[in-house]
């Protein structure tokens, strides 16, 4: 039974359908202020790989909604705070958050040019950002920087070198598949310890 690979097919699927644009922007708008959300690059990196031809555009979307959403994240961390605290701490983010805010005390700027390609939540970085009241302008510029040399490079490796990862990612999808379960059962053991 090839659980992955069907998985993989079903989601390159997904990323050629029509409506896959708008969910990628959706996706990207949300991601970046509200905390259970995945990182855009689930949806950008198959569709790079469905439409080679697209991955810029797409790479576009991503990063125009991104940056719209790390406006909203900012507003939040500047003027509502309080309703984004308890999330904060109920989806066991209050350690990272914290310390993004020493990043944002030492770095400022390049704090949030390195969320970019951190594996820090970049909506982390959004609201901190609001609720030290770093400068916005350099905020979004930093945020322009970082993300957009993420989803492009994304988009472009995928473009550039997609086929040739394909291939030899089907021979092994289902391998990497149980490891990756493996690892997330042992890390789910080991945090609960």
């Amino acid at each position: 039974m090839k659980i992955f690979e069907n998985l993989y097919q079903s989601v390159l699927r997904a990323s050629s359908s029509k409506n896959a644009p708008g969910v990628l922007s959706t996706l990207s708008f949300v991601e970046s202020f509200i905390l259970p959300f995945p990182p855009p690059d689930v949806m950008l990196a198959p569709m790079s790989l469905a439409k080679p031809d697209r991955a810029m555009y797409f790479a576009s979307i991503t990063l125009l909604a991104s940056l719209l959403g790390g406006m909203v994240g900012y507003l939040i961390g500047a003027f509502g705070f309080e309703i984004a605290e308890p999330y904060i701490i109920k989806w066991g983010y209050q350690e990272v958050f914290e310390k993004v805010m020493l990043w944002f005390d030492v770095w400022g700027f390049w704090a949030v040019l390195v969320a970019g390609f951190s594996p820090v939540p970049y909506k982390i970085f959004t609201i901190s950002a609001g609720l030290l009241s770093l400068a916005f302008l350099p905020f979004m510029l930093a945020s322009f920087i970082g993300r957009g040399a993420r989803f492009f490079l994304v988009a472009f490796l995928l473009a550039k070198y997609g086929a040739a990862i394909e291939s030899k990612l089907l021979m092994y999808i289902e391998k990497i598949g149980w490891a990756v379960v493996g690892l997330l059962v042992l890390a789910i053991l080991f945090y609960s310890l």
